[in-house]
């Protein structure tokens, strides 16, 4: 997790601002940050050395023949295969991935990113074209955040508050986004919308070409369900076994004593660590793994199960329990009043977790948090009663409601089922409806008025029909699912997150190789009897104890983690009408921050978010500047 800033002054006049885009980025890089700058273009890097040929790469680089330069966040996995099509492979010096990707760009041009293999957003200038090539990963690992002013000004960065800090780029909130935050469901409403007005995220698998003629955005890449494979769950298993532990290894890359995992009750990343650490045994090191549990192992399953996935892996385990955090309470209470992103207020336990590591020295954190899309088969029951398979669609119900329990009653279960059948336009009236006999339309923070003028109505409706994957057929839906706006949103929050704490997240269930064989697998292969990813619980059968692979039911402690935060904040005076709770974006927003001054659009702004976005809304003269 490194950061990368660039500011193309598209008029000819100097750069300015690179060197505090650079400096808002170093917690991003803390070990070591440097400019480039070229006549109308600026770069710059912030250094984390997550790789041992990171820690040896100085960025910006130059390619001297050409002049073309390079800044990028990057990890690439198919180094070996680069190094061979360019040459490189017995240079005898180190070649970073960032050296790579400027010999890529020089051998296939804009089609570069579609044959690198990892991790990366990345920003080249290339002067014999006047032109900065701009490129994020296939799935969104990496943030790529950019500004245009046709004509006048482009500027990228890993983060939209640097982006802001490139002089012309104006301050100006996106109402949309904040009637977003505030309804509380519409976090992945679309996969380019910021805090800021005319500052844009670049979707996962786009590419962006920059020159005084114009901004150009192309889609280089997209997951395709391949043929399927018609194999049964012993085969489905093994394959899987072999692309995920070659995902996890290709993970491991890190300087030593700088890596570590999460490690929750549940198998997306119990399977994650338990490969990890196997890999790691054959080298003669044992895995540091991060869990958050509760206190008291008999009546949380959660913690029960972790001790157990702990003991029977042989991590060195880093436990942080949510009724005794200590001094790091006062951390994430500070943590939360700092936000710059109000999404990012439900994630304290993920908080917890990467504040402890970070304390240990990590900066590279294994996670399986796309487990669920990957593997997932996403409407397995409304396409059995689609498709008058009604015997199987009650095994469903019944081992969905057995398996998971709570609240996951048949009833329950079957009717979601059916409402996912119900056209979006019908889900939305009724979502209506049911708030109208509560009495509300919108959240009390939510004006009339506000919600008329930035559409909300409609994008509530988008998001609906976003969500809704059914298409008829199973790999199909999984693939749109990888793509997804609720896929990117998660993975970016785990970004922000880790990237103020100077971590690098890594997923191995975002693998290439992994999607691919993924989309192959029947369905039958993935989810039956009500029990999902089962060719996953079965692949490390001799990792993992059938308690940890076969655990009922589907608690975490996000809530415990959440509740216990907001309480010291109340305690400490910090916050104040908190929401114990626990809940969605909008509810958290409202709960975590006291509630001031409502701002002209109409919804209140919480303005005791001191260093959240409303801090970047004030140009010079110190006033807020809430213009459209």
């Amino acid at each position: 997790m490194s950061g990368l800033c660039a500011i193309l002054r598209l008029d000819g006049a100097p750069p300015a601002g690179i060197t505090a885009m650079a400096q808002r980025l170093e917690r991003r890089g803390p070990e070591g940050t440097h400019l480039f700058r070229d006549g109308p273009v600026a770069l710059g890097h912030t250094l984390l050395g997550t790789t041992p040929e990171a820690l040896v790469e100085r960025l910006p680089l130059t390619h001297a023949p050409t002049g073309c330069a390079i800044t990028a966040d990057v990890r690439l996995d198919n180094r070996d295969d680069l190094l061979a099509a360019f040459g490189l492979a017995q240079v005898g010096r180190v070649v970073g991935d960032g050296e790579l990707i400027v010999q890529a760009w020089l051998r296939w041009g804009e089609a570069c990113p579609s044959h690198l293999l990892g991790d990366f957003a990345f920003a080249i200038w290339d002067p014999r074209r006047r032109a900065l090539f701009c490129a994020r990963d296939q799935l969104g690992m990496k943030q790529l955040i950019w500004h245009h002013s046709p004509g006048r000004l482009f500027a990228c960065a890993s983060e939209p508050q640097a982006v802001l800090l490139a002089r012309g780029v104006p301050r100006r909130m996106d109402e949309g986004r904040v009637g977003d935050v505030l309804e509380g469901r519409l976090e992945g409403v679309d996969l380019t919308s910021t805090f800021f007005d005319g500052v844009s995220r670049l979707p996962p698998a786009h590419s962006l070409t920059v020159t005084g003629a114009g901004a150009a955005m192309a889609q280089y890449w997209q997951p395709q369900p391949g043929p399927r494979l018609s194999i049964g769950l012993p085969e489905a298993a093994e394959a899987l076994r072999e692309v995920l532990d070659r995902a996890v290894r290709r993970r491991l890359r890190a300087p030593e004593g700088r890596l570590g995992a999460m490690l929750s009750g549940g198998i997306d990343s119990g399977a994650v660590a338990a490969l990890a650490a196997r890999a790691l045994q054959d080298q003669g090191r044992r895995l540091p793994t991060y869990s958050a549990i509760g206190p008291d192992p008999a009546t949380c399953p959660e913690t029960r199960t972790i001790r157990l996935a702990q003991a029977h892996l042989k991590v060195d385990a880093r436990s942080v329990d949510w009724a005794a955090l200590g001094p790091l309470g006062a951390r994430l209470v500070q943590a939360e009043e700092d936000l710059d992103d109000p999404f990012d207020a439900v994630m304290t336990m993920i908080r917890a977790i990467y504040l402890t590591a970070a304390a240990d020295g990590r900066c590279v954190v294994l996670d399986g948090g796309a487990g669920d899309i990957t593997l997932g088969v996403p409407m397995r029951l409304p396409y059995l009663l689609m498709q008058g398979r009604l015997w199987s669609a009650w095994r469903e119900v019944r081992g969905e409601a057995a398996f998971y329990g709570g609240g996951w009653t048949e009833r329950h279960v079957l009717r979601t089922a059916l409402a996912e059948l119900l056209p979006v336009r019908v889900r939305a009236w009724l979502s209506r409806a049911r708030r109208a006999a509560r009495g509300e339309r919108w959240p009390a923070t939510i004006t009339p008025d506000f919600a008329a003028r930035i559409g909300l109505d409609d994008r509530v409706l988008r998001q609906m029909r976003q969500d809704r994957l059914f298409s008829l057929s199973h790999a199909t839906d999984r693939a749109r699912a990888l793509a997804g706006t609720v896929t990117v949103a998660g993975r970016e929050r785990y970004d922000r997150v880790a990237a103020a704490l100077g971590i690098e997240p890594r997923d191995p269930f975002l693998d290439r190789d992994v999607i691919d064989l993924a989309l192959r697998l029947p369905a039958a292969c993935l989810q039956s009897g009500g029990i999902r990813k089962l060719a996953l619980r079965d692949c490390v059968a001799d990792l993992l104890p059938p308690e940890v692979r076969y655990r009922r039911g589907k608690e975490h402690l996000g809530a415990e983690f959440h509740r216990a935060v907001l309480a010291l904040a109340a305690q400490s005076g910090a916050a104040t009408g908190a929401d114990t709770e626990g809940r969605g974006g909008g509810d958290c927003l409202s709960g975590l921050l006291q509630a001031g001054l409502p701002t002209a659009q109409g919804v209140n702004i919480r303005r005791s978010m001191r260093s959240g976005v409303t801090r970047w809304l004030v140009p010079d003269s110190g006033e807020p500047n809430l213009e459209r």
